[in-house]
């Protein structure tokens, strides 16, 4: 439990982990450290992206200012911003005004393609009140008008704008700023390296410091890394914790690119995603890629008195990083649940984080880690 505590309090205090700045660089090479306490060797493997940063993010409606976050795959409205009447999404008004939870809105995706409107404000529902942004999955590909997220502490007062048809104004300025992020990988070389080696995935970044949301993928990738160590492999096991999750999974993509081939030929990834440390309103979620894996997975939760909540059906496409394995149809089981705190600002430690159950968890998947290992 000790360990489970200094390293997502760790985490937490570096700061908000974005793609490509400075916390993310130093979170890595504290990773990086982590491993190296381990008895493994780490290695920082970089990799370029164009880093979004916010010059300016507000909204002016009916004389009132608010200030957001862009969407960081749409584009921005230049110094002068965009003007004219707010309305509810799809209303034919200049500027509209959706609601949506941080996972996203089809409809809102829908009106961005078809361009419905000159710009778009997104209130993002959080509670306590706060700004949950929506993950740029297109980051590398802008498309549709400019959309700034605003907390959903302005909700009320933007709908009764939009029904009356206010005046707004949205200016977003950003600018591209050509940097590097680092995935942070290690291998454990197997007894028998000729058999297809098993990979461990853990997304390392998110909008905000993300205790509860990154904090316990990444126990669970260094307790495996440990437990896999210890019992000294028949097989190979790959290590991997990207930065990018929040812009399209830009890590795991570049790992996949300097891993061709590796997607399939695996034994088996183990995704660690999102949330299932979370101590508010929390959901733990299982995937796997056929019924076996669900059945290892579920026996190894079993044993430590864990269930899942809800479990994703074999040959739907998961949520988190596991949909890049079922996209290149490699076998996957994937961790990851629901959270209160998804995406807001305060999802920090200690309050966020259920390290019990925690605990629970990286015991479960350090067994099937290492029985998969076993050969």
């Amino acid at each position: 439990m000790d360990s489970i505590t200094r390293i997502i309090a760790a985490y937490d205090g570096q700061g908000v982990h974005r793609t490509g700045t400075a916390v993310d660089d130093a979170s890595a090479r504290w990773l990086a450290g982590e491993i190296e306490r381990l008895g493994v060797t780490p290695q920082l493997v970089p990799f370029s992206l164009d880093r979004l940063d916010v010059v300016t993010a507000r909204a002016t409606v009916a004389g009132v200012a608010y200030e957001g976050l862009p969407r960081f795959d749409g584009p921005a409205t230049g110094p002068d911003g965009i003007s004219g009447r707010i309305g509810l999404l799809d209303s034919g008004a200049d500027i509209g005004l959706a609601v949506t939870a941080a996972r996203g809105d089809r409809s809102v995706e829908a009106s961005r393609r078809a361009r419905g409107h000159r710009a778009v404000l997104n209130v993002t529902l959080g509670d306590p009140p706060g700004l949950t942004p929506i993950n740029a999955d297109d980051f590398t590909r802008p498309f549709g008008p400019p959309v700034l997220q605003l907390s959903n502490e302005y909700r009320s007062a933007l709908e009764r704008a939009a029904k009356t048809g206010a005046d707004a104004t949205v200016v977003i300025e950003t600018r591209r700023t050509p940097a590097k992020a680092c995935n942070v990988t290690a291998r454990i070389a197997g007894r028998k390296p000729e058999l297809p080696p098993l990979v461990v995935m853990t997304p390392r970044s998110g909008w905000w410091q993300c205790a509860s949301e990154r904090g316990g993928g990444l126990v669970l990738f260094l307790e495996i890394m440990r437990a896999v160590k210890a019992a000294a492999p028949a097989r190979s096991v790959i290590f991997t914790a990207n930065s990018g999750h929040e812009l399209g999974h830009l890590g795991l993509d570049h790992f996949i690119h300097v891993e061709p081939g590796l997607v399939k030929q695996a034994h088996c990834w183990i995704h660690l995603g999102a949330n299932f440390a979370a101590a508010i309103r929390p959901q733990v979620r299982l995937q796997a890629s056929d019924e076996t894996l669900f059945d290892q997975a579920r026996a190894a939760m079993g044993t430590e008195g864990v269930t899942p909540d809800v479990e994703t059906p074999v040959g739907q496409r998961p949520r988190g990083e596991a949909r890049n394995i079922f996209d290149g149809r490699g076998r996957y089981v994937s961790l990851l649940g629901g959270n209160g705190l998804f995406h807001h600002p305060n999802d920090r430690w200690p309050d966020a984080v259920d390290a019990e159950k925690t605990a629970k968890l990286a015991r479960a998947f350090s067994a099937l880690a290492v029985a998969m290992a076993a050969g």
